[in-house]
């Protein structure tokens, strides 16, 4: 949908993972179809299993991260994204790796719910270095679509200005001259 430059690094993953629902078409329909995911993205191997639940917790953790951009974009902070990123954080195991630049966190096996564990510490890499706030979800009701703002001041509120800011001004408009006194 958007024609802006993809978010940086390991954050491309978030977006590309939060985007793979737009208005009414679902990447992640079946459970086949998250398993093509992951193993497209390098999160898990083309082997992975992946059962009805796993998918229904794939869908509730891909909705928890876009009301976590919906806030980076003004909304107010959902407390039940919250909740279900923690509550699904808890199940996955990690391990600390250490190496000669530092140490890592990682998620450990090869299952669906280590894939999406992956995701998550994308999510929390960009949180620690900084560029977390820069990924919104767009402020059109009709889109919700992940973005990443390269604008000098963060102040991008929709994917595309040329589709979902000007319908939105658009909308904006027409009220203002029903409003207005003939």
């Amino acid at each position: 949908m958007s024609a802006r430059q993809p978010a940086p690094g390991g954050l491309r993953l978030v977006e590309e993972f939060v985007n793979t629902r737009e208005e009414d078409v679902d990447e992640l329909a079946s459970p086949r179809d998250l398993a093509r995911w992951c193993a497209e993205h390098g999160i898990a191997g083309s082997d992975v299993e992946v059962d009805g639940a796993a998918l229904q917790r794939a869908i509730a953790v891909r909705e928890a991260l876009r009301a976590l951009l919906f806030a980076n974009n003004g909304r107010p902070l959902d407390t039940n994204a919250i909740r279900t990123l923690n509550d699904f954080a808890a199940t996955v195991p990690h391990r600390l790796r250490f190496d000669a630049h530092g140490s890592k966190l990682e998620p450990a096996g090869d299952t669906v719910d280590a894939a999406l564990a992956r995701v998550l510490l994308a999510a929390h890499e960009a949180m620690a270095d900084g560029t977390w706030p820069r990924l919104k979800a767009c402020r059109a009701d009709t889109c919700r679509w992940a973005f990443y703002d390269s604008s000098k001041n963060h102040s991008a509120a929709w994917c595309s200005m040329r589709v979902c800011g000007n319908r939105q001004k658009a909308r904006r408009y027409r009220t203002r001259r029903r409003g207005a006194p003939a």
